[in-house]
């Protein structure tokens, strides 16, 4: 299953597709009880994609067929052990792709030219996605992080590792106070190259940067590196071979901190737009302004869901879920709009945004 959704991947998914590109939504659970559930709903999701395929006038048969044996594939692929929140299965003649999402979803079944990628784009913003780097002397991993855990990045060439001849690592000589094993010029060679490839990785998918190791390490990476010396800085010896939950430890303290304080800092812009009036509060209200894409900043509560109808109209009708023409994953919508014009998306904690209903802007002008 996918979890690193880079702007490119992104880029990828949206593209048109031969029809019918199928979306399978459907909600996940990660502990008991609730996820004895998820199997039973799974299979029943995918059973209605391929009622909807069979009764489709427009899908020939070849075609139904192919899609059919992709959502097999896919299921296939499923692994219910690791859930996360939700679930999201893509679908297209000669293609599939299994996304795991660590935000809830509706579920649903779309069938169209496109994928529908909101949730998971949504899911992604959620998460406060960031990278992390382990170094040690002979292997330099990269790890996709967010919504609290790591996964290790198979990509640009990463992991970066090497053989370290025996008397290199035995040897107990060191040179000031620091070990000569990261003196040498191979192996300032080896950090040279782990720098090079995260800078590819940063142009193609931003984000904030921990590199953590030995102390040795993280100061040759100072002297050598480019995005690597900017990056947050955590030393932490023998975690270049460590696992996900060994990674996640090391970093969790920074952060903690780093999301506290960026809490911190979208509610002093709130408030200060609010003085300027510069300032949306509510569904209806920030979504008729990210539709004309005046948001700057999107603030939006981590577990804030809201079921709504578009009349045609200039404002949305809130709906009950069993509402035929309800939009129930509206927020996910907005998030994605205000992605898409360049806005900065924050999600918060529950309770942050109580006067504003739960979601809030601050807008251009």
């Amino acid at each position: 299953m996918e979890h690193h959704l880079s702007p490119a991947t992104l880029t990828e998914l949206r593209r048109p597709r031969p029809y019918p590109a199928v979306s399978v939504l459907t909600p996940t659970h990660r502990r008991e009880p609730d996820n004895a559930q998820d199997p039973v709903r799974l299979r029943n999701v995918l059973a209605e994609a391929r009622k909807q395929l069979e009764s489709d006038p427009a899908v020939t048969r070849e075609r139904r067929r192919d899609v059919a044996g992709q959502l097999e594939q896919a299921l296939a692929e499923v692994d219910l052990s690791h859930a996360e929140d939700g679930l999201a299965i893509f679908a297209a003649p000669g293609e599939h792709q299994v996304w795991s999402l660590a935000r809830t979803v509706p579920e649903r079944v779309v069938l169209s030219d496109t994928f529908l990628t909101r949730n998971l784009v949504a899911a992604q913003a959620a998460e406060s996605p960031f990278w992390v780097l382990t170094v040690s002397a002979d292997r330099i991993s990269l790890w996709s992080g967010g919504g609290g855990h790591v996964v290790e990045a198979g990509m640009a060439g990463f992991p970066l590792t090497r053989s370290l001849e025996a008397p290199d690592v035995e040897r107990e000589e060191r040179i000031g106070d620091v070990p000569s094993t990261f003196r040498d010029e191979e192996t300032r060679r080896f950090l040279r190259d782990a720098d090079t490839g995260l800078a590819g990785v940063l142009r193609s998918a931003p984000r904030p940067v921990y590199v953590t190791g030995e102390q040795a390490a993280l100061a040759l990476l100072g002297e050598a590196g480019t995005v690597t010396k900017d990056a947050v800085h955590v030393p932490h010896g023998g975690i270049g071979h460590a696992g996900a939950e060994a990674v996640w430890q090391a970093i969790r303290p920074l952060v903690t901190a780093e999301d506290l304080r960026n809490i911190d800092t979208v509610t002093t812009e709130l408030e200060t737009a609010r003085g300027r009036r510069e300032f949306a509060a509510g569904v209806d209200e920030v979504w008729q302004n990210a539709t004309a894409g005046r948001v700057r900043l999107l603030a939006v509560e981590e577990n804030y869901r809201v079921t709504v109808r578009d009349d045609g109209g200039d404002h949305l009708v809130p709906a009950g879920s069993d509402d035929l023409d309800a939009r129930d994953d509206i927020v996910d919508e907005i998030v994605e709009q205000c992605l898409d014009t360049g806005a900065e998306v924050r999600f918060v904690p529950d309770g942050t945004l109580a006067d504003a209903e739960g979601i809030a802007g601050v807008l251009r002008y």
